[in-house]
């Protein structure tokens, strides 16, 4: 693996998978804290999903974890999550497809740690929130 992509993978896509593959209490917790929007997990899966491309073409990232990965975005996409304004709090609480994606996440932490357990990142709050 390249700097670049052993970057990535730390800045990025164990960041992200870290709060998806987290147990529903700390999910809720953690996005209530942070006030995080559905919308932003969406934005979020998909960019995670374009440099995971990257490594992939540059064969720095196994398949298997690239296709959970799309996986993932595939089941964020058909919950349609970037039409709805509201928190994640909210849609964790009522969407069962978040289970299957907790599922994904904790496959590709295990497949390339060993384990799915990482703490949780600390959220940038955007200048201005909108309820």
């Amino acid at each position: 693996m390249s700097l670049d992509d052993n970057d990535y993978w730390r800045r990025w896509i164990a960041r992200l998978l870290a709060v998806l593959a987290a147990d529903l209490s700390d999910q809720l917790a953690w996005a209530g804290e942070y006030q995080v929007r559905t919308a932003a997990v969406a934005d979020d899966v998909g960019f995670v999903l374009h440099l995971a491309e990257g490594m992939a073409e540059r064969g720095t990232l196994d398949s298997d974890v690239f296709q959970d990965l799309r996986a993932i975005d595939r089941l964020v996409g058909e919950m349609d999550v970037r039409h709805h304004a509201g928190r994640w709090v909210q849609a964790l609480a009522v969407d069962g497809a978040w289970s299957e994606v907790r599922i994904l996440a904790r496959r590709i932490l295990v497949a390339r740690l060993g384990e799915w357990r990482l703490p949780l990142p600390r959220r940038v709050l955007p200048q201005h929130i909108y309820d």
